[in-house]
């Protein structure tokens, strides 16, 4: 026997010929990184099982509107700070209308979508790509991102649990609400009511004022006409969201009082978002942070 072989067998058996068991650390190897990956799936699917619905739902009614804008013509230009048109491709098969889908959700999602750039009526297939913006912007993810790290820390929904998998259950059913709260309220809602979903940024008000604006304008709003209306898609769209969130919350969180309180702090971010929609043109334009078209000031109240 070679010298080779001899030290082959020494390493493979132990000293009574039996083959050598492996070490504790080698064991606990292949179970970390096994549980890594389950931990990875785990998280992963919590994320797709709250996004799938809406993410359905969006694609049904965006294959509708393409086809009734085929229907009648063309499908309306998006507006522009500049005032130039853009045109939109026509989708002639649901492929295709998957594919103005999604390219709508990249092309205006910046940090603030509804940022009013002109006085102008939108119509029904303008307040569905608004809301769509909306759904993915900077500004609902980082919202989803801060809501979750909170609701992490004070372990809410207490169903989610803790770790990364508890997370991203928590991300995922914060931008799942965001997303139905302006399918409901920025699309539907405001499209049956003629209601202008948008936010006209007031200039020359003092921070008092501004505070006053933004909690005015969580209630009050423009119609399509320029008219001073009830903000019925701002206040009926989260709750309608909120509804819609107790078919994927745990089930400690589900119910009348829970649906309501989700609701309550959704009416203070809104506010927050407003007052903050009403400083964002200077904020952006001091700090360099994103190329955002200029927002048009307000003609009317509010």
């Amino acid at each position: 026997m070679s010298f080779a072989r001899v030290l082959r067998s020494s390493r493979r058996d132990g000293p009574s010929g039996q083959p050598c068991a492996p070490s504790r650390h080698t064991r606990q190897i292949p179970a970390r990184v096994a549980s890594r990956q389950i931990v990875i799936g785990h998280a992963r699917k919590a994320a797709m099982r709250h996004l799938m619905p809406i993410a359905i739902i969006l694609c049904l009614v965006c294959s509708a509107g393409v086809a009734q804008q085929n229907q009648s013509g063309s499908v309306p230009n998006a507006p522009s700070a500049s005032g130039q048109t853009q045109t939109t491709p026509q989708g002639t098969n649901p492929l295709q209308s998957s594919v103005v889908f999604f390219q709508l959700l990249q092309r205006k999602s910046v940090f603030f979508p509804d940022l009013a750039t002109n006085a102008g009526p939108l119509d029904r297939w303008q307040k569905f790509k608004l809301a769509a913006n909306n759904s993915v912007s900077l500004a609902t993810i980082s919202a989803a991102l801060l809501g979750s790290a909170y609701g992490q820390a004070i372990n809410s929904p207490a169903g989610y649990h803790q770790g990364g998998e508890g997370y991203a259950k928590r991300f995922g059913a914060d931008m799942a609400r965001s997303a139905s709260a302006n399918l409901f309220g920025t699309f539907l809602i405001a499209s049956a009511l003629h209601e202008d979903p948008r936010f006209y940024v007031r200039r020359n008000l003092s921070f008092k004022e501004s505070l006053k604006y933004a909690a005015v304008r969580v209630v009050i709003t423009r119609s399509d006409r320029g008219n001073r209306v009830v903000n019925f898609a701002g206040v009926l769209g989260p709750l309608a969201g909120e509804g819609l969130a107790n078919t994927y919350y745990p089930e400690g969180n589900r119910g009348v009082s829970s649906t309501f309180i989700r609701y309550g702090a959704d009416l203070g971010w809104k506010f927050g978002g407003h007052l903050l929609r009403q400083y964002w043109p200077s904020i952006n334009r001091r700090l360099r942070l994103v190329p955002d078209a200029p927002p048009a000031p307000a003609p009317t109240e509010p």
